[in-house]
């Protein structure tokens, strides 16, 4: 699922010290905050890319629902990695699958009272770690966003 991305570089266009100092800074403080969830996860007992699929599949299950292609899609895996991991979600009770509602013959994703009792317990952690760590991250994006002096 992973793409290539280039990189060229101008050579008129080098990173000043301090760009580069407010890149590595804002890499780290983005870590902190990936470390965070990924602990706080394992601590409530799921690991973290079940805790991305519950945000997921909560976050953008709307109407029509969330089916295993978006949830592949939102976490950037392969169909089959998708399909295993709702398995293993399926297998501790944190989510169902339903017939969609259109259509008997697509399956969509719901998350089960536990899974967001879990969703709505780690989601709370991470607004009060966004709440530490935000202001850096707006100072450092507000730093990059500035042009380069010449």
């Amino acid at each position: 699922m992973s793409s290539h991305v280039p990189v060229s570089v101008n050579p008129d266009e080098i990173s000043s010290q301090e760009e580069v100092r407010a890149l590595a800074e804002f890499r780290y403080t983005l870590r902190q905050f990936l470390r965070f969830s990924e602990d706080a996860a394992n601590g409530a007992g799921i690991s973290p890319q079940q805790h991305q699929a519950l945000l997921a599949i909560r976050g953008f299950g709307g109407e029509s629902g969330f089916s295993v292609g978006d949830l592949a899609e939102r976490l950037q895996i392969r169909h089959h990695s998708a399909v295993g991991l709702v398995d293993r979600l399926v297998a501790h009770g944190l989510v169902v699958r339903a017939a969609a509602s259109d259509d008997r013959r697509k399956v969509r994703l719901e998350l089960t009272g536990e899974g967001q009792a879990i969703l709505s317990q780690l989601s709370s952690a991470h607004r009060q770690e966004l709440r530490r760590v935000g202001p850096t991250l707006r100072e450092l994006l507000h730093r990059l966003d500035q042009p380069t002096a010449a």
